[in-house]
């Protein structure tokens, strides 16, 4: 529960399922208003008519693809007519494939790109000037630990995470003089279905099934986190240990940790 969301508007992309949905629903247990956006809209019609059945709350949703960016401006043009506000963002969509340069499509890169990258920094741009006038709210990107420690076979996907990382510090600092409040989320493998995609030979989660985090954990700290000026939530700590090592001292990092990172 997080008492700051008591009657707080928080917009979710990628609710459809996975840590997006368990975030609007933990929103709502804590008295705020969700907010729903995905893709699959008989997904996001179930989810919404069970926080408001359940927790008493508006949640309302909208069908959306964050890689189409006149949509992007369209629907947030018709959510901001509908409510008062919009204090928080959550910018979750994203997606990612596991191949190698040589083996990955320029039409994987492209879409990659497009929904991890370009989606979010259109969503961003949508909530910014409503923000700064009320000089309130808060933006959460959940970036990745491949944005900080990338690894064989992931190198688009990583290479996003990057680009959103990069994104996320530097908007930071052009909001410092604001009340606004920008924080990153690096997760490791999360128990979802972002895998189904992602892995479809199944041979990275057999691999790090035993590290995978929980999904209620990590929707926990997220939503514990708004409203407050937390500048990243990395998960597990172990993992960015590693990345911070990797920073230090990349040669032997990759040396020593490279045929590891290699099992997907």
């Amino acid at each position: 529960m997080n008492e700051k969301l008591k009657n707080r508007y928080v917009v979710v992309t990628g609710a459809s399922g996975g840590i997006g949905e368990k975030m609007a629903v933990l929103v709502a247990k804590s008295g705020g208003h969700p907010i729903l956006l995905a893709r699959r809209s008989d997904r996001l019609a179930a989810a919404a008519e069970h926080i408001t059945k359940n927790y008493h709350v508006s949640c309302l949703y909208y069908q959306l693809d964050v890689s189409d960016l006149n949509a992007v401006q369209q629907t947030f043009d018709r959510m901001m007519s509908d409510i008062p506000q919009i204090d928080i963002l959550v910018n979750n969509a994203g997606f990612g494939i596991f191949n190698t340069v040589l083996d990955a499509t320029l039409e994987e890169m492209k879409s990659m790109f497009e929904v991890n990258v370009f989606g979010l920094i259109a969503c961003t741009k949508m909530v910014l000037p409503s923000m700064k006038k009320r000089n309130d709210g808060h933006i959460i990107n959940i970036a990745s630990q491949a944005g900080k420690l990338a690894t064989p076979k992931s190198s688009l996907y990583a290479a996003s995470k990057h680009a959103v990382l990069g994104f996320t510090n530097s908007l930071r600092m052009e909001l410092l003089e604001t009340n606004i409040h920008v924080t990153s989320v690096n997760p490791g493998p999360i128990k979802t279905d972002f895998f189904e995609i992602a892995d479809q030979s199944g041979n990275y989660v057999k691999n790090v099934e035993r590290f995978m985090l929980n999904p209620d954990r990590v929707s926990e700290k997220i939503v514990g986190s708004m409203l407050t000026d937390r500048r990243e939530i990395n998960l597990p700590g172990w993992m960015n240990a590693g990345s911070s090592f990797y920073q230090l001292m990349p040669r032997l990092f990759e040396k020593v940790a490279g045929k590891a990172l290699s099992r997907k």
